[in-house]
């Protein structure tokens, strides 16, 4: 990665959150000069590299009074609650926040003149897949509420960006995973609901042993099949995908994942060579809503923004998170 060259100003909403942070501390090293805007709910203050305004990204006055007082390049947003157990069980605060939240931010940011935006997207927006690997071109089909809501966004986004000049790029998210190898970042969530951290944490003996959701899948060993892509990959693609709309480019829809699938029994096995103890973990029932198997065609972000993943290997992901949560720094 390159340093910008001239010091890109850039508002990072929700960066003090697992991915929001690392990309974060990303655009610093690379030279852009930042503010981070968190209601710090899920996010944790020690996460962000420099400045740091607390609050909401549905407080319009906030908002405005931000970019009332700097000139900014360009915005990131990271800010949404994104567990999707809780926004089934509670729709109306995921939706509030997530497309609410969007709407604020983009009417503000376009009112200060600012027009390059990279939103933080999802494959859930997809839903079950109809062919794999999934492409850009599958049609929306959310099956819960934050999907939906991320769908929801982006639509709101293609309006802007035909009716009001937006250059914005949506990175479609599938599985991130891993830390910094240095051990400054990494998950905190609280609760926890990610595979791997709590794959760790059981075999650490810091919870109870796993549960297994569904071992009679159609797939090579059972369980379901996702595609986990290293956090410092994501935050990469963000750095390509802010480099281009500063040149102008209009942006566009990027799924970011490696292309390759790891069956969930495969994940427990890394995780107990990192951790040197097998995975403790009961069976279940398969959950509501959960595809068989999940993984990305990554070819578009390859051939336009040049985006490879360098962190690919499983077992190098686990890896990083398990130094991490053996000694988290918050």
């Amino acid at each position: 990665m390159t340093k910008s060259p001239t010091p890109a100003r850039i508002l990072v909403v929700g960066g003090a959150g697992y991915i929001g942070s690392v990309c974060a501390r990303v655009l610093a090293d690379a030279g852009c000069e930042l503010v981070v805007l968190d209601d710090l709910s899920t996010g944790h203050r020690g996460a962000v590299p420099g400045e740091l305004v607390v609050g909401d990204v549905r407080d319009r006055a906030l908002l405005r009074s931000i970019f009332a007082d700097r000139q900014f390049d360009a915005v990131m947003h990271f800010a949404a609650k994104s567990i999707v157990g809780r926004s089934v069980t509670e729709p109306l605060p995921c939706i509030d926040t997530n497309v609410s939240g969007s709407i604020a931010l983009l009417t503000e940011m376009l009112e200060a003149g600012v027009r390059n935006l990279v939103f933080s997207s999802t494959c859930a927006i997809y839903g079950t897949p109809k062919a794999l690997p999934l492409t850009e071109d599958h049609p929306f089909a959310p099956v819960s509420p934050y999907g939906e809501s991320k769908a929801m966004v982006e639509r709101i986004l293609e309006l802007s960006r035909q009716q009001h000049g937006l250059r914005v790029s949506c990175l479609r998210y599938f599985n991130a995973a891993g830390a910094t190898p240095d051990g400054q970042l990494g998950e905190a969530h609280h609760p926890e609901t990610h595979l791997i951290p709590l794959a760790i944490e059981a075999a650490l003996g810091k919870r109870p042993p796993l549960k297994l959701f569904g071992t009679d899948y159609p797939t090579r060993d059972g369980t379901c099949v996702r595609d986990y892509v290293h956090v410092l990959d994501l935050a990469d693609a963000h750095w390509r995908g802010l480099q281009r709309l500063l040149e102008g480019d209009p942006g566009k829809a990027y799924n970011v994942g490696t292309g390759v699938g790891t069956t969930v029994r495969e994940v427990l096995e890394a995780v107990g060579e990192a951790v040197g103890t097998p995975v403790p973990y009961a069976e279940a029932d398969r959950r509501d809503g959960d595809p068989a198997e999940l993984w990305a065609d990554p070819s578009l972000i390859r051939q336009e923004l040049g985006w490879t993943p360098k962190r690919t290997n499983i077992r190098d992901m686990v890896g990083d998170a398990t130094r991490w949560v053996r000694s988290p720094r918050y």
